[in-house]
């Protein structure tokens, strides 16, 4: 398993999996032409997460952690435009502080075929990692992706790729009908190594629970979910399940797509995230 510094995220830790629905407080937008049924029952919005540490491993150099993060989903009529924002102050064990920050933002056209990308990561306020590009799907899922940062360059994408919105939205319809695994290659860029392979597993369906915090969420049903991220290399892209994964999430699920009670697993540490805001942003066509 390859590790990274831990100066650098795995990846923008929950970019994929905020693409919210918030029910009734938002309307739905009218299918954008060429939308992929599902897509149009999205609705933009704002979440906000504190980050704790919830546990190390015992030979991890961090001693403590914290951070924060925003998402922001919004809808752009014929795809959806995303942007999320984290930062953590890591402390090793000799005291010493590391602030750390990702900023990455995409636009996904509502077909699942097109994705805009840019992530740039930083370290003790340097640049450490730039990514842009776009990734271009055909109907089978296999396609490219044209790298202008930190390097022009291109790479194949395989059949059955998945974008995050698109993911996110398969994830939600297996988990409602009794589904337990989703494996699929992804492709979010967040890297310069094009697709990773990724497994979904599924806990199960429940019905609605009670939401102190948020009410709009109590009438909902949920599922709870682990999601593994590997790379291609190291998987030989068979879903996954002959490498380690190099990044891993633990999550609460709601039928309209929050999430919450996150466990972020970045190999050395693992943060919990807990959701304190989420608001509800205008757009559409």
């Amino acid at each position: 398993m390859r590790r990274r510094p831990m100066t650098e995220f795995a990846r923008p830790a929950v970019a994929l999996l905020f693409a919210g629905l918030l029910g009734a407080q938002a309307p739905a937008s009218p299918p954008a032409p060429g939308a992929i049924p599902g897509m149009e029952t999205l609705a933009a919005h704002r979440a906000a997460y504190a980050l704790t540490l919830q546990s190390a491993r015992d030979r991890s150099s961090i001693r403590s952690a914290k951070g924060a993060m925003v998402f922001e989903v919004t809808d752009a009529c014929e795809g959806w435009a995303t942007r999320q924002r984290l930062t953590m102050t890591l402390t090793d064990n000799d005291g010493n502080d590391i602030d750390t920050a990702s900023d990455y933002a995409t636009f996904e056209s509502k077909d699942g075929r097109r994705l805009r990308f840019s992530m740039v990561q930083s370290g003790n306020g340097a640049i450490r990692t730039q990514v842009t590009g776009e990734a271009l799907l055909e109907a089978d899922g296999s396609g490219v992706v044209r790298y202008a940062e930190p390097s022009a360059k291109e790479e194949r994408l395989p059949p059955g790729t998945l974008l995050p919105m698109l993911h996110t939205l398969r994830a939600i319809e297996l988990a409602r009908g009794g589904g337990r695994i989703l494996t699929a290659p992804l492709f979010d860029g967040t890297s310069e190594d094009g697709a990773q392979d990724s497994t979904t597993i599924i806990a199960g369906w429940s019905g609605p629970q009670p939401n102190e915090r948020f009410p709009s969420l109590a009438v909902l049903d949920s599922a709870r979910m682990r999601i593994a991220f590997f790379n291609r290399d190291q998987s030989n892209g068979a879903g996954g399940g002959a490498s380690a994964p190099e990044y891993e999430v633990g999550l609460r699920y709601f039928a309209n797509g929050v999430a919450d009670e996150l466990a972020m697993d970045f190999g050395e540490f693992v943060m919990a995230g807990r959701m304190l805001e989420l608001v509800p942003l205008p757009g559409g066509c």
